[in-house]
């Protein structure tokens, strides 16, 4: 039984946010000094993001909003060999209803869905029918992800498929070897070429920074991939061994506050891999509040990549209203 507790709060910081209806970010000619004048101090940004969780705390019907706001900009996502049409609908069906009715009515909250759906290739087609009458955009990750080491052609007609099935949004991987050899040229041209095949879909670059080497590369990386017309910028695939860090997610906000700077464009960001918790979601938003802004509060421009966090984050609201934990199990994530 849900017991009826106080709305959540309505503060200017968690609701009623600024829609940004900016110009999508454009190709722009490449420059090398820029990149290379990009440099991170890492025991700076470890000390700034280490202190983060303990400084940027909220509780009660605040910690419930910002919750509220994390599951509006995840997207829900199942990358694995077994997927079939059946958990992608599943899926999709909880995209739409990522809350049980009977802890939003306790909340007072009438709606509210997921950012998005990613899936592979094979499966756009289904989860584009699935969120048939909904605006719910689908996600497709491609150019051979994970490894992005297939053929390039092959890599560019994986785009230009997946757009055909009705992805509205390309998760693309880059080729870390450019950004372990500072061939950023060479990363600029085969982004530009990625953004020209996406056509009117939105671009998401993955850097898979945990394999990139250094936190300059993650920096410099993300400063070339923005100028190569990336929509979003994107810490990981979900499948290296180190995903998002706040270290990595800090220098790369820094990166497109200058960007946007700089441009006058907007890039969104994406923290992708090992954000399970809801605790952890809150510690992201609030970096995202603190280094970008309230613009960036929404899901045009900000995303989780994810597949277990809706799970915690619908637990940690059942607390919320009845005080107490149920089992995972309770809340199915597709």
């Amino acid at each position: 039984m849900i017991i009826k507790t106080q709305p959540v709060s309505t503060s200017t910081e968690i609701k009623n946010l600024p829609k940004l209806h900016a110009p999508r970010n454009e190709i722009m000619a490449f420059d090398l000094e820029w990149v290379k004048a990009a440099q991170a101090n890492t025991s700076a940004i470890e000390r700034r993001t280490n202190s983060l969780p303990g400084r940027r705390s909220v509780k009660k019907e605040y910690q419930a909003g910002w919750m509220l706001k994390a599951i509006s900009c995840i997207d829900l996502t199942t990358l694995s060999g077994d997927d079939t049409a059946n958990r992608v609908r599943r899926l999709c069906a909880k995209a739409l209803n990522p809350v049980r009715r009977d802890i939003l009515d306790a909340l007072g909250i009438e709606q509210i869905t997921t950012g998005a759906i990613c899936v592979y290739h094979d499966m756009v087609g289904t989860a584009v029918k699935a969120l048939e009458g909904s605006n719910l955009p689908v996600a497709a990750v491609s150019t051979g992800f994970p490894a992005g080491l297939t053929p390039f052609h092959l890599r560019l007609q994986e785009i230009r498929e997946s757009v055909k099935a009705g992805a509205s949004e390309i998760d693309i991987v880059i080729s870390r070897r450019h950004a372990l050899t500072g061939n950023w040229q060479a990363l600029y041209d085969e982004m530009c070429e990625f953004r020209a095949a996406c056509g009117d879909a939105h671009v998401k670059a993955i850097l898979a920074t945990g394999e990139l080497g250094s936190l300059r590369n993650v920096a410099r990386a993300s400063l070339t991939c923005m100028m190569a017309g990336a929509d979003f910028i994107k810490t990981s695939t979900g499948k290296e061994n180190v995903n998002a860090t706040l270290p990595v997610s800090l220098v790369m906000m820094r990166a497109i506050r200058d960007y946007h700077a700089r441009t006058g464009f907007r890039v969104g960001y994406k923290p992708a891999g090992g954000i399970s918790k809801a605790k952890d979601a809150v510690t992201y938003l609030a970096l995202l509040k603190d280094e970008l802004g309230n613009s960036w509060l929404t899901p045009e421009m900000f995303r989780f990549g994810a597949s277990s966090l809706l799970g915690d984050l619908e637990r940690q609201l059942e607390h919320y209203v009845t005080g107490n934990y149920s089992a995972s199990y309770r809340h199915a994530i597709g």
